[in-house]
């Protein structure tokens, strides 16, 4: 990829975007593309054993600190509050002057098949959010952006119909991604699920479907599927019977 991109990642918690897209982040950045994050909540009622408040601070602090790590340049905390997200006029407005703002190339975020309402919200205020940012005719403070594309991560809170339809090796930014995910009490374990065992599982997985070390997959929206051919593509693309 000789141009520059703008990848953003765009995840409901502090954490969601490290541990899902994060090693797309790093691989990115490491390439000399621009990468950027946005977290909708600071996830800070998510430790039943400290104050809310101090855990959004705590949370914020090592948001800073893992996006240092992947090469992120920008790394937003948006003030919603975690649990209570809310897919209304305001806050798609709000993703909409966002986008046009940073005028991303690639979006990465939830799918919408997700248990946790805040993951199937952020799904509905990017889509909505960006789906404005597209449109000339609504007038904001900056200019109309497209994105040109937009993918859905593999979460395990996330996986009703969900379809991988790409996957991207990942091995050689690996190590960097697990020492930045190791910067949130969150992703190493110590709170609750055992998010960094799970995904370093989950990459290697994936990496063995396609014969890489590691790797990550992500799904298209629907329409985005659909492509013409003149004659099928088996040599670049495959379809083994076994």
């Amino acid at each position: 990829m000789s141009q520059k991109k703008h990848i953003l990642a765009i995840g409901a918690h502090i954490g969601d975007a490290e541990i899902t897209a994060g090693l797309l982040l790093t691989k990115y950045a490491a390439a000399g593309h621009r990468a950027s994050v946005i977290h909708m909540t600071a996830g800070e009622k998510g430790n039943p054993r400290m104050d809310a408040g101090e855990y959004r601070r705590q949370r914020i602090e090592e948001a800073n600190a893992a996006a240092a790590k992947m090469g992120v340049s920008e790394c937003i905390v948006l003030d919603h509050p975690d649990g209570e997200l809310q897919a209304d006029q305001a806050t798609i407005h709000e993703m909409c002057d966002l986008v046009r703002r940073l005028r991303p190339d690639i979006v990465l975020t939830h799918w919408r098949g997700s248990f946790h309402r805040d993951h199937r919200l952020t799904y509905q205020i990017v889509m909505e959010g960006g789906f404005l940012a597209a449109l000339p005719g609504i007038q904001r403070s900056e200019p109309a952006h497209l994105i040109r594309g937009l993918y859905y991560l593999e979460n395990w809170e996330d996986l009703e119909d969900y379809q991988p339809d790409l996957w991207v090796d990942v091995s050689d930014v690996f190590d960097r991604w697990v020492e930045a995910c190791r910067c949130h009490q969150l992703l190493r374990g110590e709170v609750s699920f055992g998010y960094l065992h799970y995904y370093t599982g989950l990459a290697a997985k994936r990496g063995a479907e396609v014969g890489v070390k590691y790797a990550v997959t992500v799904s298209l929206p629907p329409i985005s599927r659909k492509r013409k051919v003149d004659f099928f593509p088996v040599d670049s693309e495959p379809v083994l019977i076994f």
